[in-house]
């Protein structure tokens, strides 16, 4: 948990120390999951955290989190709903199941805006924003409207999500956020042996990392608890705490406590979350 700093806001501001966003160059690398247990594990520490799904085309972290419905309202906000210790906010809450949101980089934009200021987030240690896969509309619109402490990239050990990860760590080095590591995930699969199979290649996120000069995370190893409990609502660390995949995840919220300390006093120690004019 983030060092507490004098409280120098009236209680209608909305304040978080820190705002991480969890990007990854292509889908399917298991960016949400990351995303959602890395809340859960900093929640765990005693911390307030959010959990911003931006990923309006297909929102998936009111899934992955157990929670669902219309969110209720107060002074014209958004309260977000609150499970695990996390408060949660996503389009999916917003729009029926299976509908398509067909929108143009404008609509996306104001999205992104109304999920940040239209949203009664309360006091937060860390605000954790879930993006789409990409390097599209929605990352430059986040980038534009809140002042990110940092940015993470998940990718798998293979060399096509890597190229793609590339893509997604100069995204955010053309937008100047700071870059806080990688994480690689579905590094290996537990055999009941003891033994190791790299499934997707071996040690693709430590040597992005290295050539990128950003720090290496950790890598989550593959674990089908994982797939379950996303789709259970029953994130990893709190379905399976013992598994070598939630020690792995709860690792890795300490790194980013620890990376995003130093951080976030530089900035001041707390930043609002509004928009930047």
């Amino acid at each position: 948990m983030l060092p507490k700093q004098k409280d120098q806001h009236t209680e209608v501001d909305k304040q978080a120390r820190v705002m991480v966003a969890i990007a990854s160059g292509k889908g399917g690398v298991g960016k949400t999951t990351v995303a959602v247990n890395l809340a859960v594990a900093l929640a765990e520490n005693g911390s307030r955290v959010g959990l911003m799904d931006a990923d309006v085309y297909g929102p998936n972290c009111h899934i992955m989190m157990g929670v669902d419905g219309i969110p209720k309202a107060r002074n014209k906000k958004m309260l977000p709903p609150e499970r695990y210790g996390v408060k949660v906010m996503s389009m999916g809450f917003l729009v029926k199941p299976g509908q398509p949101l067909i929108w143009r980089g404008p609509m996306l934009h104001s999205a992104v805006r109304q999920l940040v200021t239209d949203v009664e987030w309360g006091d937060l240690d860390y605000l954790v924003i879930d993006l789409p896969p990409g390097t599209g509309d929605a990352q430059l619109s986040l980038a534009q409207t809140v002042p990110l402490t940092g940015g993470i990239i998940v990718t798998l050990p293979q060399a096509v999500s890597l190229a793609d990860a590339r893509r997604g760590l100069e995204m955010f080095r053309q937008l100047n956020v700071p870059i806080l590591g990688v994480i690689e995930n579905m590094s290996y699969l537990s055999m009941p042996d003891g033994t190791k199979v790299d499934v997707f290649g071996q040690g693709g996120g430590r040597h992005l990392a290295e050539e990128s000069s950003v720090p290496f995370i950790g890598e989550i190893p593959m674990d089908p608890e994982v797939r379950v409990g996303g789709d259970q609502g029953s994130p990893i660390v709190v379905s399976h705490p013992a598994s070598t995949a939630a020690s792995a995840i709860r690792d890795m919220a300490h790194e980013l406590e620890k990376s995003t300390a130093l951080i976030s006093r530089q900035q001041g120690g707390v930043i609002p979350i509004e928009v930047i004019d």
